[in-house]
């Protein structure tokens, strides 16, 4: 049977609430990693917290989406916290993911396609006149074409993407029962297929341990 892997989103500022995630989900019945967001490397000890952690996956999603030498620079200047994944927009375009692949190193380059915070009308009001679907579809091409390592995507666009990008893919909008909190396009876990599951507040939230427990009986 294949592994279950869960991405914990770590959405804290508060180093010891960091320090309890991580040792409080310890288990060798799921793989597991720490996912850190803008929030956490913007807080004043994030980076330093970061690089004191050893041997666990570390996820960094900072969705880059700028011009290619500043996303260039800023892959380099992450390079010191040796971290395993580091997410881009796919809307930077295809020459900063080529560039920023070609520099990346042990660091896996995940491209994101549309938040699960959007649907259709969202994307309407943005300028787009693709259903999400589609242009879904049309970000795991580029992802495909700029060589990226890995793929995030909705529950609902994996089957989709899955024709398309052969690689790693990632989901969040993951809802543990029938809380989905903001995402618009979310899945209960036990139905999404992808390589990597991404859950927080229905881990962090509450009984940590308890938790992680439930989970593992609810996926298996």
């Amino acid at each position: 049977m294949k592994k279950i892997k869960i991405f914990i989103a770590c959405d804290t500022t508060n180093l010891t609430k960091a320090k309890r995630i991580i040792n409080q989900t310890k288990t060798n019945k799921i793989k597991i990693g720490y996912k850190f967001g803008l929030e956490f490397m913007n807080s004043k000890n994030g980076r330093r917290f970061i690089s004191s952690l050893k041997n666990k996956i570390i996820f960094i999603d900072l969705k880059l989406n700028d011009t290619v030498n500043t996303m260039i620079s800023a892959v380099k200047a992450l390079k010191d916290l040796r971290i395993n994944y580091l997410t881009v927009h796919i809307s930077s375009g295809h020459a900063a993911l080529k560039a920023v692949k070609r520099i990346s190193g042990r660091t896996k380059i995940i491209g994101v396609t549309t938040l699960t915070s959007l649907n259709n009308n969202d994307l309407k009001l943005i300028g787009y006149n693709k259903s999400v679907k589609s242009l879904v579809s049309h970000q795991a091409k580029l992802a495909k074409k700029a060589g990226l390592d890995a793929l995030v995507c909705s529950p609902y666009e994996v089957s989709a993407v899955r024709k398309i990008f052969k690689k790693e893919i990632i989901t969040p909008g993951v809802q543990i029962g029938k809380r989905n909190y903001d995402q618009k396009r979310s899945m209960e876990a036990k139905k999404v297929k992808s390589d990597w599951l991404v859950i927080g507040r229905a881990i962090t939230r509450g009984n940590i341990k308890r938790n992680i427990q439930n989970l593992v009986k609810k996926l298996r």
